[in-house]
């Protein structure tokens, strides 16, 4: 059996990113922390923490806190329906990977749906939809909304839906850079409006429809924020791919216009978790499916 005195010393290094800090949050020494990590890491024969600034868990020392938080889950459950049996268990918190157009749109319902009727802590990581599905594999967080439908090891998977996405940029930049049409030769000048590094919808929706000029690298803009880029479509920076339920209004009063009406893109979502959690995870699940129901195109 683990040692789940170096189980939660080890999650809570990985989680604060120092010992010290650790120590702080277990009421510990930071030399009792340590030893408690290096008992575990020679019981388990193998390093679980990459000793830096931040520490962080090696692949097995993340695998190892996600047992832990799902330990966590079980106990919590368990202290509801027996409140005297665990009388001094603490609260979990579960880590998350969901991209920033869904935490825009329907996963914020599904999150207050489900902290509405519990007293776990959510902890979310945000990253594009094409890489939260790595978060998932490498153990860092407990459950993903992911645009991989393909089988991730270990884990079920289940459709949420689509996401609509369409090409829109503001009346006056349409006018500026496309008054002889969106072709691929304009479209390789004028500035797009890109979330981060990782955001290939324009991409995308270009090959789509045939409108990438070859070796054309068109100017692009910067901007990890969902209400920033937004607005600096709206002002005529550039043009972007926006859910059509984040810019309903736009559309609606004309601050946004189709670059190309009826070419959407749409996005197909899942939701992943470790098979082992299903049962942890059941509630948080259905707040989920029950929220993309309301908010996302039917698969």
């Amino acid at each position: 059996m683990l040692d789940y005195a170096g189980l939660e010393a080890l999650a809570a290094v990985v989680r604060e990113g120092s010992f010290e800090r650790a120590a702080r949050k277990l009421h510990v020494t930071s030399s009792a922390v340590s030893q408690r990590v290096k008992q575990l890491e020679e019981r388990v024969g193998q390093v679980l923490v990459h000793r830096g600034t931040p520490c962080t868990g090696t692949e097995a020392g993340r695998r190892l806190c996600l047992h832990v938080e799902q330990v966590a889950l079980l106990e919590n459950e368990l202290r509801r329906s027996n409140p005297d049996l665990l009388p001094h268990t603490p609260i979990p918190t579960l880590k998350l990977a969901v991209n920033a157009d869904s935490l825009s749109t329907w996963f914020m319902e599904a999150m207050a749906d489900f902290t509405a009727g519990s007293n776990e802590l959510l902890d979310l990581r945000m990253d594009d939809q094409d890489h939260t599905a790595q978060r998932l594999r490498e153990g860092e967080v407990i459950a993903a909304v992911t645009a991989t439908g393909t089988t991730i090891a270990g884990c079920n998977t289940w459709p949420l839906g689509t996401m609509r996405y369409v090409a829109a940029a503001s009346p006056g930049f349409v006018a500026q850079y496309f008054a002889e049409g969106v072709t691929p030769t304009t479209l390789a000048h004028a500035p797009i409006m890109t979330y981060d590094r990782k955001d290939k919808l324009q991409d995308q929706w270009m090959h789509k429809y045939n409108l990438s000029a070859p070796r054309s690298a068109p100017p692009r803009h910067f901007i990890p924020s969902n209400y920033g880029y937004v607005r600096a479509c709206e002002v005529g920076m550039g043009w972007g791919m926006h859910p059509t339920v984040l810019i309903e209004q736009q559309l609606a009063q004309g601050t946004l216009v189709e670059l190309v009406p009826r070419k959407p893109l749409d996005v197909p979502l899942y939701w992943a978790h470790p098979r082992t959690a299903q049962a942890s995870l059941e509630r948080l699940t259905q707040c989920v499916m029950a929220s993309a129901k309301r908010w996302l195109e039917a698969v």
